[in-house]
């Protein structure tokens, strides 16, 4: 009983993404999912299930009651983060393929701007009793707080192993900002990037430079899907989920896995790709396209080697020779990515990933079959396969 390719994504819906949204985290959840119902041609009354982030400051009870859904028969939320975002769509995808709903909404809301920001780390925040509060207290007194710090560490150890340089990192962001700039909808837009303004940019944590970082933004995102049998009903051409895999790594910790024997790949995601190669029954060479997680440019490298797309070592090598260059044979983050389009923990990549399976991406390949998807790197993380 397989699940791949049982359940599909057939509504997307979001607000803006801005810097100030003026509204509540609830409010911008309850437009985000109040679009994606309408955009799957359904009711609020049809959903009787609901996955979001153990991060997410409004409850599914709250989102239900506001956006008119009835009763809920299945709910659930996933930690970790953005490496929460794909595994949403897991959640879901299960609970459908073992009748548990009918239909399913994954949301994310957050005011990551004007509100909570994350990039301005630990060192702030109120002690707590919490283990993963105690793990950051062997990191903050030494001035190690920020997650661009945090993954400056395992991008230096990379780089030392490796020898890959800024200017690999700086190509990831020029393809996002190139992506951005004609995405409408994306807070970059009409502001593409030189590998040379990467380069002039200021240090953040080195060797991560200021357009190395993504964005924080204020925005909701949500997603609905169904059952294969039902999505070929509805008016929206569907992706269906032919892979979804979670995964974490031996000796996981929260952005900070400085104690396994190496620090310079990201397990959790191969742990991730295995899954989805061998529920989907295809390969990296089967993906026209692909989102990957960009919260930092250097953990977008060894993505592609956990995945499979390239050696170890090699993605610096894979990126130059133009495979994930707009117009390449598998473009990279057609939105613009987090660095350019928003930082919504990942769940307007999946979005995107929709749009290329509709046909609809503002920068849409001539021909998209297959597109995966990755969460949050460095936490336990997910990752989908979506096909046509």
């Amino acid at each position: 009983m397989s699940l791949s390719g049982s359940t599909a994504i057939v509504g997307i819906g979001a607000t803006e993404f801005s810097k100030a949204s003026g509204r509540s985290e609830l409010q911008l959840g309850c437009e985000a999912v109040t679009a994606a119902i309408a955009d799957a041609g359904l009711k609020p009354s049809d959903i009787d299930g609901m996955v979001t982030f153990t991060a997410e400051s409004s409850s599914e009870n709250h989102i239900a009651r506001n956006v008119g859904i009835g009763e809920l028969s299945f709910f659930s939320r996933v930690g970790h983060g953005g490496g929460a975002a794909a595994g949403t769509v897991a959640h879901a995808a299960a609970a459908i393929h073992a009748g548990l709903a009918e239909v399913v909404v994954c949301w994310r809301s957050f005011n990551e701007r004007s509100g909570e920001r994350y990039g301005l780390g630990q060192s702030d925040r109120a002690m707590d009793e919490s283990a993963d509060r105690a793990a950051y207290s062997w990191m903050t007194p030494f001035g190690l707080s920020t997650p661009a710090q945090w993954v400056a560490m395992a991008a230096q150890r990379y780089m030392h192993e490796y020898g890959a340089t800024s200017e690999d990192f700086g190509r990831i962001a020029v393809i996002d900002r190139t992506h951005a700039a004609a995405n409408p909808n994306a807070y970059f837009y009409e502001r593409p990037i030189t590998l040379a303004e990467h380069q002039a940019s200021r240090w953040i944590a080195e060797p991560l430079r200021l357009l190395d970082c993504c964005q924080e933004t204020d925005g909701g995102q949500a997603l609905v899907l169904v059952s294969a049998e039902r999505a070929e009903d509805l008016p929206n051409v569907p992706a269906y989920v032919v892979g979804a895999a979670q995964g974490a790594g031996a000796d996981q910790m929260m952005m900070t896995s400085y104690y396994r024997p190496s620090i310079s790949g990201l397990p959790e995601m191969g742990v991730v790709g295995r899954q989805l190669w061998r529920q989907s029954g295809l390969t990296p060479a089967d993906m026209q396209a692909v989102v990957l997680y960009d919260h930092f440019t250097p953990f977008v490298l060894p993505q592609l080697e956990e995945l499979g797309f390239c050696g170890r070592g090699e993605a610096r090598h894979f990126i130059a020779d133009g495979h994930l260059d707009p117009g390449g044979p598998m473009p990279l983050n057609t939105h613009g990515g987090q660095l350019g389009e928003a930082y919504l923990h990942g769940m307007n990549g999946i979005a995107e990933a929709v749009r290329l399976v509709r046909g609809t991406s503002v920068n849409q390949p001539p021909s998209v079959d297959h597109v995966l998807v990755t969460a949050g790197t460095g936490v336990p993380t997910s990752g989908l396969v979506l096909a046509r």
